[in-house]
């Protein structure tokens, strides 16, 4: 038997959720955040989620502005934003093993080709994730989430409602 990573099991990366609960609140907001800010929105950490901007900032999806106004606010439209763009900024896996069954080493073909064959459902079933996500936007969740109160979906600066066409 294998490990990688010295961990067992499959999973989807935490990361990604932040990272996308952030990109969704900093939308809504339509101000600069800080990572206190979102942290306390998102229910973790703020040195985990300046960790977890700063990938969003290097790919282009953030920008973080210092001084009294500074904080994290998207650079473009939530429209314009798929959750492809920031699960390649983080360079998620979102369906991966961290344990492999068997051994290359047996002569047994199942042992030690069953964690190559693995490997390769594996790879396709992230890839149709990505796929998956590609189709979607931070504006397709803004609108699941105020489905009753489209007109709180995005916020201006003074935290009044700016009514945005729906789709």
């Amino acid at each position: 038997m294998a490990l990688r990573n010295g961990s067992q099991g499959a999973e989807m990366t935490s990361e990604l959720t932040v990272a996308i609960h952030a990109a969704v609140y900093l939308a809504h907001k339509n101000a600069p955040q800080s990572s206190e800010e979102l942290a306390v929105n998102i229910c973790t950490h703020p040195v985990r989620v300046r960790k977890i901007m700063a990938a969003l900032c290097r790919a282009g999806i953030a920008i973080s502005q210092e001084g009294s106004e500074g904080g994290y606010r998207l650079c473009r439209k939530p429209q314009e934003i798929t959750l492809r763009q920031i699960a390649d900024a983080l360079h998620a896996a979102l369906v991966e093993s961290r344990w492999q069954s068997g051994d290359p080493e047996m002569s047994c073909l199942v042992a030690s080709g069953m964690a190559r064959e693995m490997d390769k459902i594996y790879r396709q079933l992230n890839e149709q994730c990505l796929e998956s996500l590609d189709r979607l936007t931070l504006w397709d969740l803004l609108q699941d989430l105020f489905v009753t109160q489209p007109e709180q979906i995005i916020m201006n600066k003074k935290e009044e409602p700016i009514h945005e066409n729906i789709r």
